[in-house]
């Protein structure tokens, strides 16, 4: 059997210019779109009980998009209005650009690295005075609290929202010959939703090398993985194993 049908476990892209389409149209497969996980915000009553406080803090460091709505969200359920001295650090320039949604962006003292949570702590150093209020999930990177420790900055890890499994009841079967996961959370969800789940002949497709130990710790066959040096990106990797995978097929 050739490769026909793919699901991929995340929102199906706004824009009709990503890779997943082109890829489709290409390979001539089917590909559908269905988050496994999604974000619940922590409720107010939730938020004091940690006894932050929120204006005790001159800097806020944001790690995604995610995190800078929850943030402003805890901010206005609160009625919390935060000073115009506030210092922003953000993860990358992208997501510095986002916070553009709640502020007057030219008015405020934000600064960004380039992608890399390592290079944005080089920036925080010059920065030492300031108490940093660190808003994230409660599944995170080790690495965050770890370099924070580490360079001796004084910050409070406040968690704002959560990644859970999504409802798939209406999906009743996993007709697909390739599921693409992007978390462990992601392969979490499957196993809540699915609990008989049997891999059998379907191929198992996962970005990053965190899920792909989550894959193999919960004693799936990992087919697909990215990045790699010839697969930088999933539907690179893809489009390389299902033109293997056919090929071999057809013969």
């Amino acid at each position: 059997m050739r490769i026909k049908k793919i699901l991929v476990s995340q929102p199906k892209p706004l824009t009709a210019k990503s890779p997943y389409f082109d890829l489709a149209e290409k390979m001539n497969v089917q590909i559908d779109f269905r988050p496994f996980i999604q974000i619940e915000g922590v409720s107010v009553k939730e938020f004091r009980q940690m006894r932050i406080q929120i204006l005790d803090h001159t800097a806020v460091l944001f790690t995604s998009r995610t995190s800078i709505n929850h943030f402003f969200r805890i901010c206005r359920e609160m009625r919390i209005t935060v000073s115009d001295t506030m210092k922003y650090f953000c993860v990358s320039e992208a997501i510095a650009f986002y916070l553009q949604k709640y502020i007057v962006y030219r008015k405020r003292k934000i600064f960004y690295g380039n992608g890399k949570f390592v290079d944005l702590v080089k920036i925080m150093k010059k920065h030492k005075e300031d108490k940093f209020l660190v808003p994230l999930s409660h599944i995170h990177k080790h690495e965050i609290p770890k370099l924070l420790d580490e360079g001796g900055f004084n910050y409070t890890k406040a968690i704002l929202y959560r990644t859970v499994s999504s409802d798939l009841s209406d999906l009743k079967n996993i007709d697909y010959d390739i599921l693409v996961f992007f978390s462990p959370s992601g392969i979490k969800s499957l196993e809540q939703n699915f609990p008989d789940f049997k891999q059998n002949d379907i191929k198992i497709a996962c970005f990053g090398p965190a899920t792909a130990e989550a894959v193999k710790k919960e004693g799936f066959r990992l087919d697909v993985q990215a990045p790699t040096a010839q697969a930088p990106s999933m539907t690179m990797a893809l489009e390389q194993y299902i033109k293997s995978y056919n090929k071999a097929k057809a013969k």
